[in-house]
């Protein structure tokens, strides 16, 4: 048995063209049933329903063979133990800094101020403001961001920006750009040696769609 590690949402959506290009189609949609296992027309071949930032977790442990994980999410895991093999392109968007509309943030950062910045990226985040050589104290929060800047709990966010609607909406401005992000392939090493015969053609089916997608 195979067994692929996905999460609900955009992710699993932009995944399907992929895995029916492998021959592998979900019985059920994740959306709409309670499963966690859910079946595919391969007897083969099953898929888990899991949080985006436990997908590596799963992989790395053994748990799933395979798993697509945002790249935000491995920089936060780390990858230890996993495979990399493929940038899928898929679910893109971007990890910025923002803050609310008419905070002087380059005053800021010239002046040496201390800045409160509010994310659930840490590792991103302190490895960014520490190249600039700024000086941070990080708020782990784990979702409304956009809120942090306008309580006063923090000067900044790091988050990831798909349009920008919703920064727009709550009156935050992106004032920089930290990197582009997209989904990538992740798998278990030991996996990939035992089950070769299996999971390889399935990688060589991703790796092709996803060359005449870019094309």
């Amino acid at each position: 048995m195979i067994t692929i590690a996905l999460s609900k949402g955009r992710i699993f959506e932009e995944t399907l063209p992929l895995l029916a290009a492998a021959g592998v189609v979900p019985s059920e949609d994740p959306e709409s049933s309670r499963k966690l296992i859910i079946g595919t027309n391969r007897d083969d071949v099953r898929l888990i329903i899991v949080r985006a930032t436990d997908v590596p977790t799963y992989v790395q442990y053994g748990a799933a063979d395979l798993g697509i994980a945002g790249k935000d999410v491995l920089l936060e895991h780390g990858g230890a133990g996993l495979y990399q093999p493929l940038d899928l392109e898929i679910a893109k968007c971007k990890l910025m800094v923002a803050v609310r509309e008419g905070y002087d943030y380059e005053g800021a950062v010239k002046q040496g101020a201390r800045l409160r910045v509010a994310t659930k990226y840490t590792h991103s985040a302190q490895e960014h403001f520490a190249a600039k050589g700024v000086h941070v104290d990080l708020i782990k929060l784990y979702g409304s961001m956009e809120l942090a800047p306008l309580v006063g709990l923090a000067d900044a966010i790091v988050d990831l920006v798909s349009t920008g609607g919703t920064l727009k909406a709550n009156k935050l401005v992106a004032v920089e750009h930290i990197r582009d992000i997209s989904s990538r392939l992740v798998v278990n090493q030991a996996a990939l040696k035992l089950k070769h015969d299996r999971i390889q053609p399935m990688l060589d089916a991703f790796a092709a769609t996803v060359a005449a997608n870019a094309g």
